[in-house]
């Protein structure tokens, strides 16, 4: 299996939500280099005026298609007779499908029959046939939105979470206030009965809270401990990964193994740890793994290596 250097990606964009597209290629720049990129459609159809100014700021080329027959579209046929084009270069090995469509299935059969990588980005309504004819599948609905945006909203939530509390505490000081007096006077006025009756009853209050406090649950300490256990998984997954696909020079292509970990371990996926690459995930371990980019300085490689391994 040849390294991901060149990735060649294809859209449907008839199939495709258009306000995802920005995460779907940061997603896929994690596995590796991204040469070609096409989206097909009608240009003229109402329903895709917004896309000039991503297809502008993405760099990607777009492909007309007209429709010939009114309510019937040509655009999967392009798309499959130019990725059939591309495959028959020999210059990509690994392509991705950018669609929602059952009728890709056929396509992507035909490209892992020729042996490249195929990965298939859609809703999660994708037909079950076209994922399971890829080698790997990205719902659109997992795409994370960028940072910004999350911290933005953070810091909007945290303001009117605090405007909410003062609010609260201010409506509980007034009201505080204006029924002291009154607790005062009922204080002063219970009688030695009520008073017997208040401590039986106090006592019977604190009785039934002994009874139901909740015995400490152990689930923090399970779940750190799976956790513990699952990232030691991963650590001997990354040098199995090491051992397998090192060059002579004793380094190993991230996006590589980033592919290996994923058939492997198929719920892994690096953000769960708080990195959003792979590569950052290698670099938090630095008494574990070196880590550095190689290649052309537009599009360099994220390479790494086991330190523990280094002198091999």
């Amino acid at each position: 299996m040849q390294e991901l250097q060149k990735i060649a990606v294809v859209i449907d964009a008839d199939n495709t939500q258009i306000s995802k597209l920005e995460d779907v290629f940061h997603e896929i720049s994690t596995r590796g280099r991204i040469v070609v990129k096409r989206a097909y459609g009608n240009w003229h159809k109402p329903t895709l005026k917004n896309w000039g100014e991503i297809i502008k700021r993405l760099a990607i080329k777009a492909e007309q298609q007209f429709d010939y027959v009114s309510g019937k579209n040509a655009t999967d046929m392009a798309l499959v007779i130019d990725t059939i084009e591309l495959l028959y270069t020999n210059l990509y090995d690994a392509f991705v499908i950018v669609s929602s469509d059952s009728d890709y299935t056929p396509l992507a059969i035909k490209l892992r029959e020729a042996g490249v990588y195929v990965m298939g980005v859609g809703e999660q309504k994708t037909p079950v046939a076209f994922r399971n004819a890829c080698d790997e599948f990205l719902f659109l609905e997992n795409c994370s939105s960028s940072v910004e945006g999350n911290d933005a909203h953070d810091v909007v939530s945290s303001f009117q979470s605090d405007a909410q509390d003062a609010a609260s505490s201010s409506q509980s000081d007034v009201q505080d206030a204006v029924s002291s007096p009154q607790k005062e006077k009922a204080e002063v006025s219970i009688s030695p009965n009520n008073e017997k009756e208040e401590s039986t009853k106090q006592l019977k209050e604190d009785v039934q809270k002994t009874d139901s406090t909740p015995i400490a649950s152990s689930a923090p300490a399970e779940e750190n401990s799976e956790k513990k256990n699952d990232l030691n998984e991963i650590h001997a997954l990354l040098e199995k990964a090491y051992d397998t696909f090192q060059d002579e020079g004793g380094w190993v292509n991230v996006a590589r193994v980033g592919l290996f970990l994923r058939r492997a371990k198929p719920d892994f996926d690096s953000r769960t740890y708080g990195f959003q690459k792979l590569s950052l995930f290698l670099k938090n371990f630095p008494e574990k793994y070196e880590v550095k980019k190689v290649g052309e300085k537009t599009n360099p490689i994220a390479v790494y290596r086991c330190v523990s391994n280094e002198n091999n």
